[in-house]
C-alpha cells in the first residue's frame, strides 16, 4: 500500500476524520455515551456521605443510577462492607465501581487469611488507592470511579475517612467526605449541621438531611421512594463492625424530614 503525498500546502494537519473526508471516506458516527439508548450507554452511581461521631463512621449513599438524562435504576447499591471494620461508597461508572470493590473485598480477605489479620486501616486505604490508580486509562475514557473508604481503625480506637481522585491520591478527611453529582449540596448540609462528638442517631439524621436535599437540588441523585419502598443505605462502623440501618427506620427519618419541609413551606406560603 503506498501512502499518499503531500506538499506543504495541502497538508491536512492533524483532524483525522478531516483528513478521511478529504479523501472521501465519511467515518463512522460514534455514539455519544450520555445518548439514550446508544449501545455506549455508561451507568453512573451518584451521592455517597459519610461523617465521624463519638463511636465510629457513619456512611450512607442514595440509589438512584443514571445514564444521560434517564434513570437506569432505583435501587443500585452504592455503599458497601470491605471488611468487618471498612466500607466502600461508590460515585462514577457503575459497572467498574461494583467490579473494583468486589476484588478489593477479595484481596483484604486473602490478606487477612494469609497474613492470620487483616490489613491496618491506613493499608486498606492504600490498596484502594492503587487500585484506582490502574483504572486511570479507564476514567481517562469516561469510565472513572471516585469512591469514600471509611472505618473504625482498632488501633487508633476511632473512626477515620479516607477520599479519593481518580488518579489514585489519597485524602484523609477530618469529620466529614462526600462524592458524586450532589456532593456539593450534601456537604453543604453537612457543614452547616456537623458538631463534634456527634452520636450515632444525630449522625444518621444529618447524613439523611444530606441526601435529602442532594435530591431535592440535583436530578442524578434519588431521595426517599415511599410508593416503591427503596431508601437510601446508610451504615455505622464502630467497634462491633459493620452494621447497615434497617430501611424502617430510614424511612421514618426521611418521612420527618419531608413534613418539616412541608411544613416550613406551608408557613412561608402563608
Amino acid at each position: 500500500m503506498t501512502l499518499p503525498q503531500y506538499g506543504p500546502g495541502t497538508d491536512p494537519g492533524p483532524d483525522f476524520t478531516a483528513f478521511l473526508r478529504r479523501n472521501g471516506i465519511e467515518p463512522m458516527p460514534v455514539a455519544s455515551p450520555n445518548a439514550p439508548h446508544s449501545p455506549t450507554t455508561i451507568t453512573h452511581g451518584t451521592t455517597c456521605v459519610a461523617v465521624r461521631y463519638t463511636d465510629g463512621v457513619v456512611m450512607a449513599g442514595d440509589r438512584r443510577a443514571t445514564s444521560g438524562n434517564l434513570i437506569s435504576h432505583r435501587s443500585i447499591e452504592k455503599v458497601f462492607p470491605a471488611d468487618r471494620h471498612s466500607a466502600v461508597a461508590i460515585a462514577g461508572a457503575a459497572g467498574p465501581a461494583v467490579e473494583m470493590v468486589r476484588l478489593y473485598q477479595l484481596q483484604l480477605e486473602h490478606y487477612e487469611k494469609v497474613e492470620g489479620a487483616p490489613l491496618s486501616l491506613e493499608g486498606k486505604a492504600n490498596q484502594l488507592s492503587q487500585m484506582l490508580r490502574g483504572n486511570l486509562q479507564a476514567a481517562m475514557q469516561g469510565l472513572a470511579v471516585v469512591p469514600i473508604f471509611a472505618g473504625y481503625d482498632l488501633a487508633r480506637e476511632t473512626g477515620r475517612l479516607f477520599e479519593f481522585d481518580i488518579t489514585g491520591g489519597r485524602y484523609e478527611e477530618a469529620d466529614y467526605a462526600a462524592t458524586g453529582s450532589g456532593s456539593l449540596h450534601a456537604e453543604t448540609v453537612i457543614k452547616v449541621g456537623y458538631r463534634r462528638n456527634m452520636g450515632a442517631d444525630d449522625a444518621i439524621n444529618l447524613l439523611a438531611q444530606s441526601l435529602f436535599q442532594a435530591a431535592d437540588a440535583d436530578s442524578a441523585t434519588g431521595g426517599a421512594d415511599n410508593l416503591r419502598g427503596i431508601y437510601p443505605i446508610i451504615v455505622t462502623i464502630s467497634a462491633e463492625g459493620y452494621e447497615r440501618v434497617a430501611d424502617e427506620v430510614v424511612g421514618e427519618r426521611f418521612a420527618a424530614i419531608a413534613d418539616e419541609f412541608s411544613a416550613n413551606h406551608r408557613e412561608v406560603g402563608a
